[in-house]
Parts: C-alpha cells; structure tokens; sequence
C-alpha cells in the first residue's frame, strides 16, 4: 500500500522529485501538507483542497484521542470517512503535542503522564498506545512517538530525549499491526550535530519506510536550523522520503528542498490568516493595516488563486475590521494556495534542472 519513488534529480544540490504511493493515491513531492489537527484544515472545506491540488494533509492523533474521541472515528470507518477526505492522511504521534504542554505532563521511560488542555483529564501516552490510536484512526502514514527537545537545551538533556526516542521507536516499530499504514521514524539531538548523527544511525537502522527530521523550528535561530537541516538530511536514506516536521515558510521549504527534503506540514498558512496576514511574491503583508483601506489591488499580482481573481486588498480590509467571517476562510485560501502554488513550481524546476536559479530568483525578490 505505501511505495516512494526517486523521479528526478535538479543536478546541483540535494534536490529531488518523486512520488509517494499510498492507498488514497499518490502524491507528487516534493510535497506541502496543510494540516488538518482536529480532522479540518481550519476555514477550508475538502473540495477547496482538492482544486488546489492538495493531496496529503495532516492531522493529529493527539487531539483527536481527546476529541471526538478514537472510538467514534473507529465507529465512522475511520478518519477518511470521518472527514470526507478521500485523499492522502499522515498523523503525527503527539510527542510535539506533548511537548508543547511542558505544564502538563510527566515524562518517564515507558511514556507520558499528562493532563487534557481540554478538560483537565488525566491520560498516559505510551508508544504502543500511539501506534494503537493512529492504526485505529486509519491514516496511510503514521508515526513513532517521540520526544521532542526544548530549545534552548542542555546537551545532557538532548541526549537523554535522544536516547528515549530511540527506544520509543523501537516499541512502535514492534507495537505495529497494521500492514496498510507506513511508520515512520523521527530523528532528534537538538544543535548538536553529534547527537544528531547517534540519532540518525539508530533510527535509520530500525528500517522505517520513511523518516522525518524532529525538533527544528522550535525556537532555535534560522542559520542553525539550516545547519543541522543539512548536516541531518545527509544522514538519511536517498531511497526513503524525507520528512522536515512543523516547517513550512516559503523561504524554509526553498531551503529544505534544496537539502533533499521531501514532505513539509506547518499550520502558519491558516493561522497566520486568522491574524490577518499574507504570503505574497514579495514577502508578507498584513491586510488588516491601514495603508491597504483604499488599496483595490489584489493581494498578490502574480498569484491566480480564487482570492486573487475575485476580491481586493481593500475588500479583504473591510471583512477584517468588520469581524466577518468569510476573512478567515478567504485569506486561508490564497496563503494554503500559495504554498501548494510554490511547491508545485519547485517541483517543476527540478524537473528542468532549473531548481538553482528559481531559488535565487525567488529569494532575491521575497522578503521574509
């Protein structure tokens, strides 16, 4: 059910094209994914992902263990049927989830002590309990819980998180008994480059179908994001995708592709929509500011999303500071648009063997 093949190479740096099979089709990579947490790319509708050309979204096993709960979804058929979406799903584990709830929760060697942001419930999180929900909520890429490091973070502590996930990793692979989903492992180790390189080799010798770069974007400076994004891509298999966890501004998939990084997800398309603000050729603007009240432009010239096409800076402007909702969904459209648009075009000059100078024709003009 789950196959990666290398179609293409741009000739100069790590970049690459290639397709991921799965039993909701494949998709074409490299590849953004929208992220869906709570089984909903927020303000947007299924079919406004399918003519985008969306094929593979995220959602979150976390979350949705607490609501609706996975009896439910089990109960619908599984999260596909759930949602209607009748394409691509990965589901992260919830170790960033966890992460993120420091307050929260305990950690110890056999899993997660944790309370409900919910409802204050108290719940424990296991690997072999991870792997169990994500089966059960039927994605076609799942996985391994980890543990994900703080930035910043002492060495002693990075490696302890290291070493944790490793063994995490190793009860999931076990913990696995569905043949229809692929598992994929998560490389940590924070900065150190060291670390990363234990990392690397003890995850990568499990055999995972896949594997993803955990713990960057977490806080950490954008050069030695970049740095570790190259050092730890290049400690991963060419044949297996390639996948760069909670990343997802244009100028860091232009670096992570140029690595060799296959899959990206990140939730700023959407929540930087409901703050009012916009991925455009020339950087990011927020619409919500005056100096657009009159501006009958629209949001991007260079961009034929359905937003572009049909309304203005001005109009945008004016739902905003009216508090309608139709702004939110709107402004979502074009920065998810945006993203897949850029993806798309990538894909297209490492296919030419052009990737090079549309990165530099690119970055020259963006503004991050």
């Amino acid at each position: 059910m789950f196959d990666f093949k290398i179609t293409g190479w741009n000739g100069e740096g790590e970049a690459r094209t290639g397709v991921i099979y799965t039993a909701h089709g494949s998709i074409e990579t490299p590849v953004f994914m929208p992220v869906g947490t709570q089984a909903t790319v927020k303000a947007l509708t299924p079919e406004d992902l399918y003519a985008m050309g969306v094929n593979l979204i995220l959602a979150n096993a976390y979350h949705l263990y607490l609501r609706p709960g996975v009896d439910l979804v089990e109960k619908a058929e599984g999260l596909h049927r759930f949602m209607n979406w009748r394409r691509g799903i990965l589901t992260d584990s919830g170790g960033f989830q966890v992460f993120s709830l420091s307050k929260l929760r305990k950690i110890n060697d056999e899993g997660v002590l944790f309370n409900s942001h919910i409802d204050g419930s108290s719940h424990f999180l296991t690997p072999e309990k991870s792997v169990a929900v994500q089966e059960r909520l039927g994605a076609d890429i799942i996985m391994c819980f980890d543990e994900c490091s703080p930035y910043p973070c002492a060495r002693p502590e990075v490696l302890a998180a290291l070493e944790r996930t490793t063994k995490w990793a190793q009860r999931c692979k076990q913990a696995q008994r569905s043949p229809y989903q692929a598992l994929f492992g998560i490389v940590q180790g924070g900065i150190y480059e060291d670390l990363r390189e234990k990392s690397a080799r003890e995850i990568t010798e499990l055999d995972f179908p896949g594997y993803a770069i955990g713990g960057l974007s977490v806080g950490e400076p954008k050069e030695e994001m970049y740095n570790i994004l190259c050092f730890t891509a290049n400690l991963l298999p060419e044949d297996k995708p390639r996948y760069l966890m909670g990343v997802g501004t244009p100028e860091d998939l232009l670096e992570g592709v140029y690595n060799g990084i296959d899959m990206f997800d990140c939730v700023l398309p959407t929540r930087l929509a409901r703050h009012g603000s916009v991925y455009t050729h020339k950087g990011r603007i927020t619409v919500r500011n005056a100096v657009f009240a009159d501006d009958f432009s629209p949001l991007d010239e260079r961009c034929d999303c359905y937003v572009c096409r049909n309304y203005s800076r001005a109009y945008i402007r004016h739902l905003f500071k009216a508090e309608e909702l139709l702004v939110h969904r709107l402004l979502s459209i074009h920065n998810v648009y945006f993203l897949v648009k850029l993806m798309e075009n990538i894909r297209t000059a490492i296919k030419n063997k052009e990737f090079a100078q549309y990165y530099h024709d690119f970055m020259l003009e963006y503004k991050p």
